[in-house]
């Protein structure tokens, strides 16, 4: 736990420093550069920093232990700032969004080539980040350093993109192809796409644990095929699990059969319980209820 909260910290704090100064870069140049694509990347990134910041905050909270008052843990912890950073790159963009499309309604000039170096330089520096975050979250089911991932993610492409807008408006002043001019213009709609679809598969995940889904068929049939395992389980009547931010809780419902006493049932569901842990490190409890079964109920 001290390990999987250290790594965490040191991922949002690279992202928070690289974020930084892609931030001042972008707004800056693309602000002086006359590009509106690099300035909007510009806007995403800074709200990389915010996001950032607030998983720095959270992280200790989500891996405190259960207490009286939060008996399930606070793992959810990392599932509210999935949610807040979702909402945020949502408000950014629609704001890139009305900034690139208002500006089809004006004339415009071309982007400094420098621009267009600034956003290669954060396209470069994004992908690495965004690699190095999914593994560390992969390998610790982070959620709140899968949201950082992601955001590098939105990142790369918004990059590209504004790169290629640039570019493509710098071709069109130079060889006097006048709608190439709002190439610019495209691309910052392009990057206000590529965040709000970022935002919504942040959202949707955010409240799907929120709201308590069951977690996918595939992962609940395996773990059936472990209690099926064991000879003394007659019928298995439910099998649910949700996910409670970097891990998982799972409720099950067997029968077993009548003459069984309690510290029978009470060894297997021990067992039971000790077996799904051991295949799936990320479940924290599992809650099995015994049922009473009868030869008739065949």
């Amino acid at each position: 736990m001290v390990m999987r909260e250290a790594l965490a910290k040191k991922i949002a704090w690279i992202s928070v420093i690289s974020n930084v100064i892609l931030t001042l870069g972008k707004i800056v140049i693309g602000w002086y550069g006359h590009s509106d694509a690099v300035f909007a990347d510009g806007i995403h990134s800074a709200a990389d920093v915010f996001a950032s910041v607030i998983v720095l905050l959270v992280i200790k909270i989500a891996n405190k232990p259960a207490d009286k008052e939060h008996p399930y843990g606070h793992g959810k912890a990392e599932v509210i700032v999935s949610e807040i950073i979702g909402i945020l790159l949502l408000l950014v963009a629609v704001y890139v969004a009305y900034e690139g499309i208002s500006g089809f309604f004006h004339e415009v000039e071309s982007p400094s080539l420098l621009a267009m170096w600034v956003a290669l330089f954060s396209f470069i520096t994004k992908i690495i980040l965004y690699r190095n975050s999914l593994k560390v979250a992969n390998e610790n089911n982070s959620k709140a350093i899968e949201a950082i991932a992601f955001d590098h993610k939105a990142d790369i492409v918004a990059s590209i993109a504004a790169a290629i807008g640039v570019l493509l408006s710098i071709i069109g002043e130079r060889m006097d192809i006048h709608f190439l001019l709002y190439g610019d213009k495209a691309a910052s709609v392009f990057v206000a796409y590529l965040i709000f679809k970022i935002a919504k598969e942040m959202l949707t995940e955010a409240f799907d644990i929120l709201l308590e889904r069951n977690i996918d068929t595939e992962t609940l049939q395996d773990y059936i095929k472990v209690i099926k395992d064991f000879t003394e389980v007659r019928r298995i009547d439910r099998v649910r699990a949700r996910e409670h931010g970097h891990y998982v809780l799972v409720d099950i419902r067997i029968a077993i059969d009548h003459f069984k006493t309690i510290k029978e049932g009470h060894d297997l569901a021990k067992s039971i319980k000790l077996a799904l842990m051991d295949q799936n490190d990320n479940i924290h409890e599992v809650l099995i209820h015994l049922n009473p079964y009868f030869p008739e109920d065949k």
